[in-house]
């Protein structure tokens, strides 16, 4: 099969509930085998299908919504293969022409039950009939004005039942602003930025963080430290001794003390552990994708350490700490300068410079579904999509095991 790449971008409600992902996909035809002139189109709808048939859906969007582009070739010809009619959510590109070719397709697709979605949609009259047959409409949000896009939501909201759905919703301030205006759900990476905090109004939560991160960066932490810091908080040995004991690790006999666990797993692995433990408390009024955003780029950047020549536990560093300002709502400029990290690796999270930096951009533009960037790597990205997708499943074991409460 074809080299895949694939990557999800998350969607949410008003009340930043998670309720589907954008599944992101290489698509140009160049990108993929040969194939004969004029059925690209379909050659890379058929492979989306394939792909997302052979990976299991809901291996990558578990109980929620996926959607998905399709061409307007393949909207015309039909499904080649059983789709999730309950689950899937079928966008129609921004570039097809709203024909009545295109209506008729979109009436049997939803009188076959299938969900479907307007993507990058403009609105004028020659295009009613299509939003008459729409579930969603999605709006890009960098795409026209904000006096325009106040208009297009007033007219989109005269169709009965038809959900907007915002792109492109970079801050929280975009967030806030498309929620005044009557977006529905909302899709960007707006949940990864920091909420502006005044110095003077500073929570002490952020500055406890600093410490204990600190302290868990410091090399010279040992095991008598360790066991101390670990023990001193109930609810974080509990999680410890939680995932010890999962199947993850499989052993025979009951771990029963944090003392036998840091003896069993190492003083590197315990401190990465109570780290991502550590974060994961900065999260009362955080969406929990943020966490698992943070978790995937920890992983995949450790699994792409080696062909970046770079040590494993910097990258893992790298990856996690990427999302740091947005757990604290605290400028990472400030954050780094609590914790003694070397110099690489500030400089990779601060600048994205350095081999760390390129290492994190790569890491980035992969999530992002930024496939030229992922292209100009300088490395072998064959095997890419494989190690996200592992990355994922890891991720979800962690917050399954670890953060759950």
């Amino acid at each position: 099969m074809e080299q895949i790449y694939l990557a999800r971008q998350p969607i949410y409600d008003r009340d930043l509930k998670l309720v589907g992902y954008e599944l992101l996909y290489r698509s140009s035809q160049e990108n993929y085998a040969q194939v004969a002139e004029g059925e690209g189109d379909a050659a890379t709808a058929q492979l989306l299908v394939n792909a997302l048939l052979e990976m299991g859906l809901r291996e990558i969007v578990g109980e929620h919504y996926a959607f998905v582009n399709l061409t307007e070739h393949f909207l015309k010809q039909g499904l080649p293969a059983p789709i999730a009619t309950n689950q899937v959510v079928l966008e129609v590109l921004e570039d097809v022409c709203p024909d009545a070719e295109l209506v008729d397709a979109l009436k049997k697709l939803r009188s076959e039950g299938c969900t479907v979605a307007l993507d990058d949609f403009i609105y004028d009259e020659s295009k009613r009939a299509m939003v008459e047959q729409a579930h969603f409409v999605k709006v890009d949000l960098m795409a026209m004005s904000a006096d325009d896009l106040a208009r297009q939501v007033a007219q989109l909201q005269t169709f009965p039942g038809l959900r907007l759905l915002a792109e492109k919703v970079e801050t929280q301030e975009e967030f806030e602003r498309c929620k005044e205006l009557g977006f529905s759900y909302f899709q960007g990476y707006f949940f990864c930025k920091p909420r502006v905090i005044s110095a003077d109004r500073t929570p002490s939560n952020p500055v406890a963080l600093m410490r204990l991160l600190a302290k868990l960066q410091d090399p010279d932490l040992d095991f008598t430290e360790l066991q101390t810091l670990v023990s001193r908080d109930v609810s974080l040995s509990f999680r410890i001794l939680r995932y010890i004991n999962s199947a993850c690790f499989g052993y025979s006999k009951q771990v029963d003390s944090i003392q036998r666990a840091i003896t069993m797993i190492g003083i590197k692995t315990i401190a990465a552990w109570v780290t991502i433990l550590a974060m994961s408390r900065q999260m009362d009024d955080k969406p929990h994708e943020l966490m698992l955003t943070a978790l995937i780029r920890a992983n995949l950047a450790e699994r792409l350490a080696d062909p970046f020549g770079l040590d494993t536990q910097h990258a893992f560093t790298v990856g996690l700490f990427s999302a740091l300002d947005a757990l604290t709502d605290r400028p990472m400029e400030d954050l780094l300068q609590a914790l003694p990290l070397t110099d690489d690796i500030n400089t990779a999270l601060l600048h994205r410079e350095g081999r760390l930096g390129e290492l994190l951009s790569l890491v980035l533009a992969y999530e992002r579904g930024d496939w030229d960037r992922v292209e100009q790597a300088p490395i072998d990205t064959s095997h890419l999509g494989d190690s996200y997708l592992e990355s994922m499943r890891w991720a979800e074991g962690i917050c399954s095991a670890l953060i759950a409460q």
